[in-house]
């Protein structure tokens, strides 16, 4: 049974006063169904992460939850102290960094979540629900905001302008390049040596559009085509082509929409608490990856009993020492 520490801990900041917010996609996850917030929530714990925790529990989900924020707006505590809290509080079972992929908007990108329960909960109950969250749609990259304009008041109005040629002094708009186009572009940036123009993506497109219609990422086609090459490369639009048509891979059945097997798994891996070394759920128990673990545990002492058997063997050793030759 936990033990019950008094509350000399001191209030948590206000929650009405302004708060850090993380970036669009990042920040705290409140776990739902959490029930009410109570005093007594987290008085089983130390003083320090009481404190801590009462401060966590009251942010908004997409507030800053990384050292430095907390740190700044928890003033009696500095970096490490809020680290070493955060760590604690991972292994008591309130908290857990995963580490997610998401996509939209022709971007892609690994953003940081801290899921948060007021309810500490175990290693299993954790696994069940970040599995859960994995196997859900993967969420889009959020957009960036719109600014507000304040209304204006309405003026006189201008007299007519004299209109010109249709087109006339308009750019002309260029339609943004597809992803097999984008992803051939950016080969010579993972691998030099296959650096393609513009005519030379443009030839190749179709080639790479139909591998993007079986259902490969930017990903899976870039490492398809850089794993392995010769040296040297005589010719870069050759060697591309040739993979293309080599490697092409198979055409698998679609599934129906709505079905489980039509919503793609999300990416997830949680995230050590303590070094960040990312992984899956089950290597990271108590939210802490294995050297991590292992450096925290503390020492083993030795038993009473075997330090009970040890001392007759000692007086019988310095006895043999003490005696004539």
């Amino acid at each position: 049974m936990a033990t019950q520490h008094p509350s000399s801990a001191p209030p948590a900041p206000a929650a009405s006063r302004p708060y850090r917010k993380a970036q669009p996609g990042y920040g705290k996850q409140t776990i739902p169904a959490q029930g009410p917030a109570d005093a007594g929530a987290f008085a089983s714990l130390p003083e320090r992460e009481r404190y801590v925790a009462g401060y966590v529990d009251h942010l908004p989900d997409g507030a800053a939850m990384d050292i430095k924020s907390l740190a700044k707006d928890l003033p009696l505590h500095g970096q490490m102290a809020i680290g070493t809290a955060l760590r604690a509080l991972a292994v008591a079972g309130h908290l857990r960094r995963v580490r997610c992929r998401v996509e939209g908007a022709g971007q892609c990108r690994w953003v940081t979540l801290t899921y948060w329960s007021r309810i500490a909960h175990d290693n299993e109950w954790w696994n069940a629900r970040l599995a859960g969250e994995a196997a859900t749609a993967p969420e889009q990259a959020p957009a960036a905001a719109q600014p507000v304009v304040p209304p204006q008041r309405t003026s006189p109005t201008p007299p007519p302008v004299p209109q010109e040629e249709p087109g006339a002094g308009v750019p002309t708009a260029v339609a943004a390049p597809s992803p097999a186009y984008r992803t051939l572009a950016e080969l010579g940036r993972s691998e030099p040596r296959l650096a393609l123009s513009a005519a030379d993506c443009a030839a190749l497109e179709p080639l790479a559009a139909a591998w993007f219609a079986r259902g490969v990422s930017a990903d899976y086609l870039t490492s398809a085509l850089t794993a392995g090459l010769p040296d040297p490369i005589a010719s870069p639009i050759g060697l591309v082509r040739r993979r293309l048509t080599d490697k092409m891979p198979p055409q698998l059945p679609v599934p129906a929409p709505g079905s489980p097997a039509s919503r793609p798994a999300r990416e997830l891996l949680v995230e050590c608490t303590d070094c960040g070394r990312p992984g899956p759920a089950e290597a990271l128990p108590d939210g802490l990856c294995r050297p991590c673990r292992t450096a925290h545990q503390p020492s083993e002492a030795v038993a009473p009993a075997e330090v009970e058997r040890d001392v007759p063997a000692l007086v019988a050793s310095l006895r043999n020492l003490m005696r004539n030759p």
